[in-house]
């Protein structure tokens, strides 16, 4: 193979082709690309699925060069060469949007623009800069005011920033990973539709790495699937149905379980909220005077952007975070989430980032499995010694029921992929008899279908035994197929509260955008 370097495109250039030709990529004994192909045509947009996993991430690092592919070839143009840095695929035209925000949050929009290029420079000249900033945003698909600092913009705002700097680096070929993932609905169709019209004009090819099939079907042109590293299937999205792609990804037909929910004529208010107030850990404001009721056998949704509150919020309802004002009820007794109280009133919590925050990395899948049992007969005696064969065994019962994938119970937790680890912490707080309350904070962000469908039949199931369910959720899609209730939060308050039967899509993603 060669290394070349090409001269920095231009906007006026085509995009170029790029082929990845039998790509293969092992980390010692572990596969985790086998002999993957996969054409990116000049102006189309196209799809890579794939469950967690299946190898999407390790092939597009191939292509930017954070990895050296085992074997294989990348093709631009029909012209072999070594990629060895995201810096040598920009040279080629290449360029990546990160699933994580990458701008630097203290400084302006202009100043981040400017630090994303490669060259480097000991003098900037502002005015010229500026000059040339004002140029590019009058051409650009989208605005964002270039004196605004970053940490200052709502996540749309950011993200559209983060596609901004790969085409003030002109870009020709944007790679795009899961970009709609802080978006609201209407925020997502926006920054598609405006790349699917770049596409169009010729200006970009685009790489889109995303879970949801309504993007691929809606904005892209053809798809390559993954499974388990290698190539599950591929072809033109107009000539292939959402069960197709779906069988691809799976191995086998997706069948998604009806939801099916039961009517309760006695419900009773288990969680009551009365002018809660909470800090960030900054000490700003992150709710305000919030009120809240959530029935027996009902799930309630709450729905926002990233950042809008949501995560203080179950922070102070799982003991995590100390309100600043206001009272929490849990059947009509005050609670502040000790675990004592949690114990008695049959509290549990699904939270968000479970590796952090319901797990001890480091412990066994069966010690963390007892983390709510451990002092508690029959897997400890007189509250002082652990059984550990009690625990154990626990342990291997609920891995089973749950279908989590580990080579043993003994196994630290860290050790499982992400929704292994999910379904631990699952286990360990639906496998009680006695729940009352239920509190789930983005209980599959990042998740694969499997994944995804068990954990919403196990929370569906825990709501038509009569448990009270707490679902906070940044997938619209989620809350609307499983809540009974919705309501949005924006900026700390609640805006918008509708029985998901008589729910106005238009007014959630205006208000989840701030409108």
């Amino acid at each position: 193979m060669k290394t070349a370097t090409l001269p920095t495109q231009t906007q006026t250039q085509a995009p170029p082709e790029l082929q990845v030709i039998n790509m293969t990529k092992r980390f010692g004994s572990l596969v985790a690309l086998d002999n993957v192909s996969m054409t990116l045509r000049p102006g189309t947009v196209h799809a890579l699925l794939g469950e967690n996993g299946a190898g999407k991430s390790t092939l597009v690092k191939c292509i930017m060069g954070f990895y050296a592919p085992t074997a294989g070839k990348i093709l631009v143009d029909q012209q072999e060469h070594t990629i060895k840095s995201p810096k040598q695929a920009h040279e080629f035209g290449i360029g990546m949007v990160y699933q994580h925000f990458t701008s630097v949050p203290a400084m302006t929009v202009a100043e981040n623009l400017v630090l994303s290029r490669y060259n480097t420079t000991n003098l900037i000249n502002w005015k010229a800069e500026y000059d040339e900033l004002n140029a590019f945003m009058a051409s650009s698909p989208f605005r964002v005011d270039l004196d605004t600092p970053v940490g200052q913009l709502a996540a749309g705002q950011k993200q559209k920033l983060e596609i901004l700097k790969q085409l003030y680096l002109k870009s020709r070929i944007l790679i795009l990973d899961e970009p709609t993932s802080v978006l609201t609905p209407g925020e997502a169709d926006e920054v598609l539709g405006l790349i699917r019209q770049e596409v169009k004009l010729g200006h970009l090819s685009v790489l889109l790495i995303t879970h949801k099939f309504r993007e691929v079907t809606a904005f892209t042109d053809e798809v390559t699937v993954l499974r388990k590293g290698q190539l599950a299937g591929s072809g033109q999205v107009k000539q292939l149905s959402i069960a197709d792609m779906a069988q691809m990804m799976l191995g086998e037909e997706r069948q998604t379980k009806a939801i099916e929910k039961n009517t309760h004529a006695d419900s009773q208010p288990v969680l009551q909220v009365k002018n809660l107030c909470a800090n960030r850990d900054n000490g700003l404001p992150a709710i305000r005077q919030i009120n809240l009721t959530v029935q027996s056998g009902e799930i309630v949704g709450i729905a926002g952007v990233s950042g809008n509150g949501q995560r203080e919020l179950v922070e102070v309802l799982a003991g995590q975070r100390s309100p600043t004002a206001g009272q929490v009820s849990v059947n009509g007794e005050p609670y502040s989430a000790t675990r004592v109280e949690m114990d008695r009133h049959c509290v549990f919590a699904l939270p968000e980032e479970p590796l952090r925050n319901a797990c001890v990395p480091h412990m066994s899948v069966a010690e963390n499995m007892a983390l709510r049992t451990f002092d508690k007969a029959p897997q400890s005696r007189w509250s002082l010694f652990l059984v550990l064969k009690q625990i154990r065994s626990m342990a291997e019962g609920l891995i089973q029921a749950f279908s989590v994938k580990t080579p043993s119970p003994d196994v630290p937790v860290s050790n499982l992929s992400g929704g292994n680890v999910q379904r631990t912490v699952l286990a360990r707080e639906l496998s009680s008899d006695q729940i009352n309350l239920l509190i789930a904070a983005n209980p599959c962000f990042g998740l694969d279908f499997s994944a995804v469908n068990f954990i919403h039949g196990e929370i569906v199931n825990a709501r038509n035994r009569g448990v009270a369910v707490l679902l906070v959720s940044e997938d619209l899609d989620e809350l609307l197929s499983l809540a009974d209730r919705v309501i949005v939060i924006s900026e700390g308050e609640f805006v918008y509260e509708s029985a998901i039967a008589e729910a106005d899509l238009t007014t959630i993603g205006q208000k989840m955008a701030g409108h």
